[in-house]
């Protein structure tokens, strides 16, 4: 099985995720395109995932001459663009409804044999299969924040992805320099449902006052060994994302999912992480 990249790969959405997607892609060799909702934002998307490319480049992560990989990668606001792609993934905000009309419209626009991905964290890809005429070349491919950085893909197969595209997707995924773990269609998967329990375990901990966030995330990255405490990696994804997404698991698994108020009031204020500035940290000058 070989372990290449899609030739072409589509990634509706150009934000943190989706840029840090395209820039994945853009580094094993395909040649990527960007679609977003409006020109401005096709800008910025564009900006986005070219910025990181050039910090790869001065890290010595990525290998090919900047110009390269400029000439492998557009950025448009037209879904027309995923005709020729063989992968298009969805990275679109965590919304059902958005997902639904994000992967429907990527469906009218791609080719007959085109994989299709949802980049969701939480939502079931069973639910998302159904709005698709063809579901069969439908799966979950959740990377994880930040892309680049991380060595993660969680490969969610529903209940009709065609058994080889999972194979596929495992080949994609390896020739990214990155592991995939393969689970089956359920509320949060894997990933999500264990880390979303250790985040809203640990912001409790904080609501009740039982130690500062900092300590809390000492235990955990020097007791047991995590390389990230779960309240910092609760800032970096977000605080209104980590509510989303709590909010999610406890319609569909119960109370020990339900969100602790700490969480919805600092949302509410505003404080959503590293992205604003504050969360359970100061994000000052790492923004």
């Amino acid at each position: 099985m070989s372990t290449t990249a899609p030739a072409h790969v589509g990634v509706l959405g150009g934000g943190r995720m989706g840029a840090g997607i395209a820039h994945a892609f853009l580094l094993a060799g395909s040649r990527v395109t960007v679609v977003e909702r409006d020109d401005d934002a096709a800008s910025a998307a564009s900006t986005r995932v070219l910025g990181s490319i050039d910090a790869s480049i001065a890290r010595a992560t990525a290998l090919e001459p900047v110009d390269a990989y400029r000439a492998r990668f557009i950025s448009s606001a037209d879904r027309a663009a995923f005709a020729t792609c063989g992968l298009v993934v969805e990275a679109v905000p965590e919304d059902l409804a958005l997902k639904v009309e994000a992967l429907t419209g990527i469906e009218e626009h791609v080719a007959a044999d085109a994989v299709i991905a949802s980049n969701t964290s939480s939502i079931s890809i069973d639910e998302l299969a159904a709005t698709l005429t063809d579901p069969a070349r439908f799966l979950g491919m959740h990377f994880f924040n930040p892309v680049p950085a991380s060595a993660l893909v969680e490969i969610v197969r529903g209940a009709a992805t065609a058994p080889p595209l999972i194979e596929s997707a495992r080949a994609w995924v390896q020739a990214l320099g990155k592991t995939p773990v393969v689970v089956a269609d359920a509320p949060g998967f894997a990933s999500s449902r264990l880390g979303v329990a250790l985040g809203l375990e640990a912001i409790r901990m904080v609501e009740e006052g039982v130690a500062s966030a900092e300590d809390i995330d000492a235990a955990m990255t020097l007791g047991y060994k995590h390389p990230i405490g779960p309240l910092r990696l609760t800032d970096i994804v977000g605080l209104d994302v980590r509510l989303g997404i709590a909010e999610y698991l406890e319609a569909q698994l119960g109370e020990r999912f339900a969100p602790p108020a700490l969480l919805r009031r600092l949302v509410a204020e505003g404080h959503l992480g590293r992205k604003t500035g504050r969360g359970f940290y100061e994000w000052k000058d790492e923004r």
